[in-house]
């Protein structure tokens, strides 16, 4: 920990669990305890991890690298297929805890969030103490460790959370958040992918201190006066202090990976029509409506493309999300060719919780259309996703049953 000062106006706190989904595997199974664990593909298909237990990552397995590549660097490791609905389950615990601390928590995602603790010194104590209370209430209520950053901003938090995982707890105050910055790399900074990488690299810019030298025209002329300012920020430590609870999610997704390559249109409106019921199943459960609809395609040859359409009504309907994703794929120009991946998305949300409606008819259909999602949404939650559905045509995504 970095010194002990008063606490500072704005404090916020990033909660991120470790090894989420493999860490729930082992609780739940004694068996896999101490043993590499694996959650993704399977081995000799198609897919990649979705994440990893630390003993697996021993062997050099991270998220998002192929299955195959996995398999070959630890082949005795714990191979599963993801179980979201027990992890989703474990995360609203999570979430609840933290929600016990503050009532100002965002999750970002599935197994991270942030929250707001400013002023809870007089209730709880000063930020250690609060992080400890976090790891604690986690420990305690979903046997599961964390590890949990406190700083100033968003970007001082998320940092902070990453420099003693697993299980780790950093706290970085105000006046010591450039020496906190300055020996890391500057890779871990926010937008610094490959390309943008190579040029501060050829600048000689390789960590945050070199990169705090640099006068921010100079970063301009060779990376734009956007990506040069953003980049300028954060090397200061400037960034978001504020925590949205209203908006938990940017975006809702699913994708799926076909065993073999397929260019078959009713094979493609089949899996299409299952990721966008998917995609609305969950928006409701969130009581989100979005206004984008995003197709996601990836060809042979790992060639990835997608394509979006904005909405004249905000909708969460697997209806008109499937509709409108069909659609982008007919007009995209990839029929008949050999398809990889496929995938829908839903965002730019609504944010008014009621919207005037012109027509009687139109609430009518409305009205008709929450109705039955809400039957099939009771029934999925019974007996499992996809035992009822809308039925659709595969070439045109109209109703045939």
């Amino acid at each position: 920990m970095i010194d002990n000062p008063v606490m500072p106006e704005r404090y916020i706190m990033h909660v991120d669990m470790d090894a989420f989904f493999a860490s729930i595997e082992q609780r739940d199974f004694p068996q896999y305890r101490g043993r590499p664990v694996v959650v993704g593909a399977q081995p000799g298909h198609r897919g990649v991890v979705a994440t990893c237990s630390y003993e697996a990552r021993v062997f050099g397995i991270r998220s998002a690298m192929p299955i195959s590549e996995a398999y070959r660097r630890c082949a005795h490791a714990v191979y599963l297929r993801p179980d979201m609905a027990r992890y989703a389950a474990v995360s609203k615990q999570v979430m609840a805890l933290l929600n016990g601390i503050s009532p100002l928590v965002e999750p970002v995602s599935i197994d991270e969030a942030y929250v707001d603790i400013s002023g809870l010194e007089k209730l709880i104590g000063g930020p250690e103490e609060i992080g400890r209370r976090a790891k604690a209430a986690i420990q305690s209520g979903v046997r599961l460790t964390a590890s949990v950053g406190i700083g100033p901003n968003r970007l001082i938090a998320k940092l902070a959370s990453e420099i003693r995982k697993p299980n780790g707890l950093t706290v970085v105050f105000p006046q010591a958040v450039r020496a906190f910055l300055a020996p890391l790399p500057v890779s871990r900074l926010g937008g610094v992918g490959p390309k943008t990488l190579a040029v501060l690299e050829r600048l000689g810019i390789f960590t945050v201190k070199q990169l705090q030298a640099v006068p921010l025209e100079r970063l301009q002329y060779d990376l734009g006066k956007k990506s040069a300012l953003r980049l300028h920020q954060q090397a200061w430590g400037l960034s978001s202090d504020v925590v949205d609870i209203r908006e938990t999610r940017k975006s809702i997704s699913k994708e799926h990976t076909f065993g073999e390559d397929t260019c078959e249109n009713a094979v493609l409106c089949d899996r299409l029509r299952r990721l966008a019921a998917e995609v609305g199943y969950i928006a409701r459960q969130k009581r989100l409506q979005g206004i984008v609809v995003t197709l996601k395609i990836r060809l042979k040859g790992f060639e990835t493309h997608t394509r979006q359409c904005r909405l004249e009504q905000p909708t969460s309907s697997d209806r008109m999300i499937f509709q409108t994703a069909w659609s982008l794929y007919e007009e995209s120009g990839y029929a008949g060719r050999a398809v990889r991946l496929i995938g829908v998305g839903l965002s730019g949300w609504d944010i008014e919780r009621y919207r005037q409606l012109g027509l009687f008819a139109e609430i009518r259909d409305r009205q008709r259309e929450q109705s039955l999602y809400a039957v099939l949404d009771k029934a999925a939650e019974r007996f499992g996703k996809g035992m009822l559905r809308l039925g659709y045509c595969e070439e045109k995504g109209r109703r045939d049953s």
